[in-house]
Order: C-alpha cells, then sequence, then structure tokens
C-alpha cells in the first residue's frame, strides 16, 4: 500500500488497458513469471541453495518446481504432448509419495533452470496465441479424461505462481536479515 492509502501495482504488471484475452494472461503470466526467476537469480549461489523454511524447499527447489509446473500444464497437459521427466522437480516418481519433496542436482545451476523456464514461457505464449481461451485440453497427455478449459488451466498456472511468488518473497526477506 502506499503512502496515500492507495493500493499500488507491482512494477511490471501488465497495464489496466490493452488487449485481453490470450494476450493479457501472456502478460500476468510473464510478470509472476518474471518476478520468481529475478527474485532467485538476485540471490546469492550460496543463499539459492539455502532452506528458510520448515518446509524445507530451496530458492532454487522454486524455481525448478515452476518450470516443471508450467510444463505440465501447458505441454504435457493441455498439448498432450510427451515430456521428459514431467516429475522432474520431485525426488520420487510419484509426488503424491508422502517422503517426496522437490530436488535438484548439485550440478544444476538456477542459471542453467532460468534459461529452462525461458524456454517453457516461450513454449506457453505459442499455446495462448494458437488456441482459443475456451478450447479443451488434449486426453491422452496428463488428462485421461474431463480435460479443463485453456482459461481454467491459465488460472491455475497464475495462481501457483502468485503463492509461489509470495512464499520467495518471504525467503528473500529472511536472507537478507540473516
Amino acid at each position: 500500500m502506499s503512502e496515500d492509502g492507495t493500493v499500488g501495482r507491482g512494477p511490471g504488471e501488465p497495464p489496466t488497458t490493452g488487449a485481453g484475452g490470450a494476450e493479457r494472461w501472456i502478460g500476468y503470466l510473464d510478470w509472476v513469471r518474471a518476478d520468481v526467476r529475478g527474485g532467485v537469480l538476485a540471490l546469492s549461489p550460496e543463499e539459492r541453495r539455502t532452506t528458510r523454511l520448515a518446509s524445507g524447499w530451496t530458492p532454487v527447489e522454486l524455481l525448478s518446481h515452476v518450470l516443471h509446473m508450467e510444463q505440465r500444464w501447458f505441454v504435457w497437459g493441455f498439448l498432450g504432448e510427451p515430456v521428459a521427466d514431467p516429475w522432474g522437480d520431485w525426488d520420487v516418481a510419484d509426488p503424491e509419495e508422502p517422503d517426496g519433496r522437490w530436488h535438484v542436482a548439485a550440478d544444476v545451476s538456477a542459471e542453467d533452470l532460468a534459461r529452462r523456464l525461458d524456454a517453457v514461457a516461450e513454449r506457453t505464449r505459442t499455446v495462448l496465441r494458437g488456441h482459443r481461451l475456451d478450447e479443451h485440453a488434449s486426453l491422452g497427455g496428463r488428462f485421461t479424461q474431463d480435460p479443463p478449459t485453456l482459461e481454467w488451466i491459465c488460472f491455475h498456472v497464475l495462481t501457483e505462481y502468485a503463492r509461489h511468488a509470495g512464499h520467495l518473497d518471504v525467503v528473500v526477506e529472511l536472507a537478507r536479515r540473516s
């Protein structure tokens, strides 16, 4: 909230005017994705791999998670295309396993993950520009029945990014205080 009591827009937020539909979704996804990407890359290499929360995840693991999450929803989910290791952000084959958690190999850097996220982002933009928002996801990839619409997927992915951006804000604040 600003000093005059009004709620301010965050830097990089898409304008209040302009194209709606797919271009609006592209703008908002780009905005929150850049926020998460930038937040992780702004940390030192040591801080990127330091956990500060009881749940145990690190910022680099969060970056890996969001790139896999976005790919799971738009490529594997909506397009129904196979993806190599869709759950590659987890240390178990099934993320529903109770002891599973996010994991990033020691030889994978945040910069590597950021480059991969950039490629996923470009693919998402292509999907959004090439399909109607009311189009249902393909069967056979992530979905075997009742596939959601592309717009539903956009809402879901945006909310997941927003939650994780908030989580990362807390972690960055804790890192700066130490």
